[in-house]
């Protein structure tokens, strides 16, 4: 755990669209962000599970993809110097003496907030565990669903399983460091963007990668030290000498230590006020997919409108001495200013 806990206005809990909206508009009331978010990359469901997927009912965009929504998302946040904390989940959230929120991470971060604004879609995305006996005794020291330091992973004999945009990225990005490599799908078509597929056979042409069709049926090693995997293909039984595995089996959605945190909930979802967006407890608010009023649709657009309202509401709290002013980025050079286009 960090010595001090870092200081900040506001600290938004997922950057998904709807997170990374609200930076932009907590900033154009001079409240600054910090932000955390569970997987390595911002984006959220939009980054991480159809980054190439169209969106077709974004206001004035008829049609884009998550990654550029989110491209462009962080390309608005950045005259505000958000600061962004991947690969950590928050696991813990109470109030302090002083009225401020104690947040700390899985990953050793502590937080002192004035605000928390709770954006993380469904809950946190979790990786899918594939249904291999024993794995358990194995995670975090020889198989791993995320990459968090490539560094980490040099001259390693690594198995990667999956044929999706995770497994075939880090296909890519991790053979140049690994002793050897080897991608094992049950099947030789893929759900991966079509550059990422040329470039994983190209690689397996020059003998940096080893590609094999088949699935994992059992793990060996001691003491959570993985020597070889069995898996079996159309040929029936073999085995792949590794001493890491990668499985990329998608994501899955769980509410995680949001339940935990002494918010009232409604079949897993933070009900919350339409007027600021706030939860059961002041100071900490919902908005997206998260949460939940009467009339709730779960689009993205309804997010961002969400972001808007919560952001007069966090005014009032993070600066209790200043009256609040309405303006609009149209016609206010303060706001331009703010924004570097005066």
């Amino acid at each position: 755990m960090t010595d001090q806990p870092i200081s900040t206005d506001a600290l938004i809990i997922g950057a998904g669209p709807v997170g990374l909206f609200a930076i932009f508009e907590l900033g154009l009331l001079d409240i600054k962000c910090h932000v955390v978010d569970i997987l390595d990359k911002p984006g959220g469901q939009c980054a991480e599970l159809y980054p190439e997927k169209p969106i077709y009912d974004i206001p004035a965009l008829p049609e884009v993809s998550g990654q550029e929504l989110t491209d462009r998302l962080l390309e608005q946040a950045k005259p505000f110097s958000p600061q962004y904390h991947f690969g950590h989940m928050v696991t813990g959230l109470e109030r302090r003496p002083d009225g401020n929120f104690a947040v700390t991470t899985d990953g050793g971060l502590a937080f002192d907030a004035k605000v928390v604004v709770i954006a993380a879609g469904g809950g946190s995305f979790q990786p899918k565990k594939p249904p291999i006996p024993g794995i358990d005794a194995y995670e975090d020291s020889s198989v791993f669903y995320s990459v968090r330091k490539m560094e980490a992973f040099r001259g390693r004999d690594i198995l990667i399983v999956g044929g999706g945009d995770s497994a075939l990225d880090w296909t890519i990005n991790l053979a140049p460091l690994a002793n050897s490599l080897t991608l094992l799908h049950r099947r030789d078509q893929f759900r991966a963007s079509p550059d990422s597929v040329n470039k994983m056979w190209a690689l397996a042409d020059e003998g940096k990668v080893t590609f094999r069709l088949g699935q994992v049926t059992g793990l060996k090693g001691e003491g959570g030290q993985l020597e070889a995997v069995t898996a079996r293909g159309p040929d029936g039984e073999f085995e792949i000498a590794c001493n890491t595995m990668l499985p990329f089996f998608g994501l899955t959605m769980k509410l995680g230590p949001v339940a935990d945190w002494g918010l009232n909930l409604n079949e897993n979802l933070l009900p919350v006020d339409t007027e600021k967006f706030e939860t059961s407890e002041p100071g900490i608010f919902a908005i997206g997919d998260i949460n939940w009023y009467p009339g709730k649709l779960k689009l993205i657009l309804s997010g961002f409108h969400e972001a808007a309202l919560m952001a007069q509401q966090a005014f009032r709290i993070v600066h209790p001495d200043e009256r609040l002013v309405f303006q609009y980025t149209t016609s206010s050079t303060k706001l331009q200013k703010k924004l570097g286009v005066a």
